[in-house]
C-alpha cells in the first residue's frame, strides 16, 4: 500500500531551497540543510525531486530566470529603458549586508560549477547570456531613439553590463556598504549615459 501523497507548494519549496543554495552554494549545502529549509522528509524529497539535490538546484536557479523575464517585460514597455537599467544597478547598493555577502546566485553558480558540473554551469551561463541579450536590445532601442549618446555596438555594451554585473557581485562582498558601492556603480554607469 502506498503512503499518502505529499502535497507541497512547488514555488515555495523552490524559494526556500534557493535561499539555502544562495547562502551556502551548491557544494556546501547538505541534504539536511535542504530538508530543514523546505520542511520535507527525505522520502518525500526524492519522490518530488528524482534527480535529488542537483535537480532541486537546477530548478532553483531557473526560477531566477522568471525575475529576469519580468524585468525584460518592463524594459520592453519602457520609454526609457536605460533609466530602468541604471535604477536596477543602483538598487543593488541599497541591499542589506547579508544580501551583499551572498552576491548573485547565477554568477556564483558559474564560478562554483566551472570545474564541478558542466551542465549546471551551462544553465547559469545561458541565463546570463539571456540577460546580456536583454541589455543589448534595450541599448539598441535607446540608440535608435537617440536617448543614448554612446553609439558603441549594442552587443559590446550589453556584454560590458554583464562584466559590470559579475564584478559588482564580487565588489559588494568586499565592500557591503551603500556609500562605497554607489560611487562605483555611478562611475560604471557613465558608459551608458
Amino acid at each position: 500500500m502506498r503512503g499518502r501523497p505529499t502535497i507541497y507548494d512547488d514555488k515555495d519549496v523552490l524559494m526556500k531551497a534557493q535561499k539555502v543554495f544562495w547562502t551556502k552554494g551548491f557544494t556546501a549545502t547538505s541534504l539536511e540543510d535542504i530538508l530543514g529549509a523546505i520542511g520535507m522528509g527525505s522520502g518525500s524529497f526524492y519522490n518530488a525531486f528524482k534527480g535529488g539535490k542537483k535537480e532541486l538546484f537546477r530548478k532553483a536557479i531557473l526560477q531566477r530566470r522568471e525575475a529576469f523575464n519580468q524585468f525584460k517585460e518592463e524594459l520592453n514597455k519602457s520609454e526609457s529603458p536605460i533609466d530602468l537599467i541604471k535604477d536596477f544597478f543602483r538598487s543593488i547598493s541599497k541591499d542589506d549586508r547579508q544580501t551583499h555577502l551572498q552576491g548573485c546566485i547565477i554568477v556564483n553558480t558559474v564560478v562554483e560549477m566551472a570545474s564541478l558540473d558542466e551542465d549546471l554551469e551551462k544553465e547559469a551561463v545561458t541565463i546570463l547570456k539571456e540577460v546580456e541579450q536583454m541589455f543589448t536590445a534595450a541599448i539598441e532601442k535607446a540608440q535608435k531613439k537617440g536617448t543614448l549618446k554612446n553609439q558603441t555596438n549594442p552587443a559590446v555594451l550589453g556584454r560590458y553590463l554583464i562584466t559590470f554585473w559579475g564584478g559588482l557581485n564580487i565588489l559588494r562582498r568586499m565592500y557591503p556598504d551603500h556609500k562605497q558601492l554607489i560611487k562605483q556603480i555611478e562611475m560604471q554607469l557613465e558608459i551608458i549615459s
